[in-house]
């Protein structure tokens, strides 16, 4: 129980705080925030990516006269439902009616006095970053009254702006070594994300979800990191480190993803069936995590970049496949059922390697009847044409700046 004396102070403190505080560099992801009012606003995504910094500009760009509350407080550790009757009484004396709470989700029971306030008329951003503000759950939760939008670490056209430089191949090599998590990016100190990496898999996986075998969850995990690119399966992970059963992996599988940490998509295929028996490919939410967690990466700027591609196209795109027939091609990007953009990922085009990458992206475009696709490189342009497709080969930095 926390007294509404207490509540007043804290909600008066925090905020005077923040306003006195710079928000840094804004997120492009800021003015792409709807305003709702019959539902919540949720903005969702991994640790340590930026959600209460973004919720910080909302607060001081659109909400000035907004009601906010971080419920991480340590004078709020005592808050229970009860207490959000004293809350509405606080709320009221300010009059205000934009609420902006930061991970609210530590309160039991906090979904039912959300719905509340949406009935009442109140505009709502919460935020949150441990497994309980998972769109899975909030289906159940807040259903058909939230809007969920993602934020990940920083975009290469934010880590640009961040470093004030101007985009270059050289930069590019620093984004790939060390991601876009804010924190890291500003003071490179590693033990950053070897703590996010630990916190993620023993709070938001094992302590939330009952892992027993936390050792296994996270020499699991470790392997993952270090093998993006490459196709896994349950069965193999079942094997390769004596899990009971597939079933348990799978389960370890969408922990993973669920927090963001890490993402699996699948072979393309209109059946539902082949896509889930199919290998999956692993990619990570952030190659700096992929760096320091896992030292099998030095030198192999390949997977890095594939796993860069993937991230650009998954802040576009939730529904993502990779393309595997006579020849492979790395990413299939679908929207309403159709696919939009068909990529090819290959660090160095060479006279070896350059039929292969070829001949799987234009199979790809074959199959899925469209005109154009991209091979992205390094630092290589070129153009191809068979048979009235095109295919452009694109540096990486240009890429995504063009996206």
């Amino acid at each position: 129980m926390v007294l509404k004396s207490v509540l007043k102070e804290v909600a008066e403190a925090q905020k005077e705080n923040l306003l006195k505080l710079s928000t840094g560099l804004k997120r492009h992801k800021l003015d792409k925030m709807p305003e709702l009012s019959s539902h919540a606003l949720v903005i969702s995504g991994i640790r340590r990516c930026g959600k209460s910094t973004l919720l910080h500009q909302l607060l001081k760009q659109r909400y000035q006269n907004g009601f906010y509350l971080n419920f991480e407080d340590p004078r709020l550790y005592e808050l229970e439902l009860n207490d959000f009757t004293r809350l509405d009484e606080v709320i009221a004396e300010v009059e205000s009616a934009a609420l902006l709470f930061d991970e609210i989700q530590v309160v039991e029971g906090w979904e039912r006095y959300i719905r509340q306030k949406l009935d009442e008329g109140f505009k709502i951003i919460v935020t949150g970053s441990n497994a309980s503000l998972l769109s899975s759950e909030l289906g159940t939760k807040l259903t058909g009254r939230h809007i969920t939008k993602e934020l990940f670490p920083f975009c290469w056209k934010e880590f640009c702006e961040i470093k004030s430089t101007e985009p270059s191949e050289e930069l590019l090599m620093n984004y790939m070594e060390i991601g876009g998590f804010p924190e890291y990016v500003k003071s490179e100190n590693e033990d950053i994300l070897h703590q996010l990496f630990e916190d993620i898999l023993v709070r938001d996986i094992a302590v939330r979800y009952g892992v027993r075998d936390v050792k296994t969850l996270q020499r699991l995990a470790l392997y993952l990191i270090s093998n993006v690119g490459n196709l896994v399966t349950g069965n193999k992970m079942r094997s390769l480190f004596g899990i009971g059963a597939t079933s348990t992996v799978m389960e370890y599988f969408s922990y993973l993803e669920q927090t963001w940490l890490l993402h699996f998509i699948p072979k393309f295929s209109y059946s539902v069936r082949k896509q889930s028996v199919n290998p999956r490919k692993v990619y990570a939410i952030d190659t700096g995590l992929v760096n320091v967690n896992s030292k099998s990466f030095s030198g192999d700027y390949g997977r890095i970049l594939e796993n860069l591609v993937y991230l650009h196209l998954r802040r576009k795109h939730k529904e993502i496949y990779y393309f595997s027939e006579k020849g492979e091609c790395d990413f299939v990007a679908v929207e309403n059922e159709e696919a939009t953009e068909i990529i090819q990922v290959c660090y160095e085009l060479t006279p070896d390697n350059l039929d292969r990458e070829l001949n799987g992206l234009f199979e790809a475009l074959v199959f899925f009847e469209k005109e154009e696709g991209y091979i992205i490189t390094q630092n290589q342009s070129d153009r191809f044409e068979r048979n009235g497709k095109v295919v452009k080969v694109l540096p990486c930095h240009h890429y995504f700046l063009e996206g």
